[in-house]
């Protein structure tokens, strides 16, 4: 069952999802040794992002132990403005004192197929001999209800083999990597980053309304023993009772 959160402003909602990285971070470590976290794109994950850089965050961390990945990337160098891992790079990621091998990038600046293949090698590697099982992964939605790079209509909606695989997104004439839903719904926590109320009737119709996810993306990640959190600000909760 999905936990639906709804702070008053984005910043408490940034604040809140900071808190939880935090202390999913700290159970990790002291659960298994390392926490694995795939990040996601977006204004309001970058928000979270900034609250980690700061001294009253970042010191709650132990960042030697923490490894950092991105649920999607656009096809692009790392170095674009349009890059999800420079965002995150800028945000916090150089700022906290996390091991540069700590951090998994997606190639965006490779061919599409490849950098997706090699994204699936490098995860499988890093969880092995374990399942591929993530300890967190961030997610935005978009106001046509995808999901990570997860689009109405398009092949990755109903991926249940493949961890990670290249997309072409038609409308937005580009090239992306993303997560699938099998790799998504096998993660111990899953949460929802959602602001403004430009994605509130959409969010409605993913919640509550009737599933369709070729047409909203976002209602097939449905975690199979995780927790899937809905974290939201009240301009993006409008809609829901």
């Amino acid at each position: 069952m999905a936990i639906i959160q709804t702070y008053p402003t984005p910043d408490e909602l940034a604040r809140a999802a900071t808190e939880l990285f935090v202390a999913l971070a700290q159970e990790s470590i002291r659960d298994h040794g390392h926490f694995s976290v795939a990040l996601a794109g977006g204004s309001t994950p970058r928000a979270m992002y900034q609250n980690l850089a700061t001294i009253e965050f970042a010191q709650q961390v132990n960042w030697e132990r923490v490894h950092v990945f991105w649920s999607d990337e656009r096809c692009v160098p790392p170095d674009s403005e349009n890059s999800n891992y420079r965002m995150a790079q800028e945000a916090f990621l150089k700022v906290v004192a996390i091991p540069p091998e700590n951090i998994h990038r997606i190639h965006g600046e490779a061919k599409p197929h490849q950098a997706a293949q090699s994204y699936a090698e490098t995860l499988t590697q890093f969880f092995a001999p374990k399942p591929t099982r993530f300890d967190l992964i961030l997610l935005g939605m978009g106001d046509d209800g995808h999901t990570a790079s997860i689009f109405p209509g398009t092949p990755a909606v109903h991926e249940d083999e493949r961890l990670v695989m290249a997309q072409y997104v038609e409308k937005l004439a580009s090239w992306r990597v993303t997560f699938t839903p099998a790799l998504i719904n096998a993660a111990a926590n899953v949460a929802f980053l959602i602001s403004g109320e430009k994605k509130a009737y959409r969010l409605r119709q993913v919640i509550v309304g009737r599933y369709q996810p070729d047409e909203l993306p976002a209602q097939i990640v449905r975690p199979t023993v995780g927790k899937l959190r809905w974290l939201l600000d009240e301009a993006a909760g409008i809609h829901l009772s």
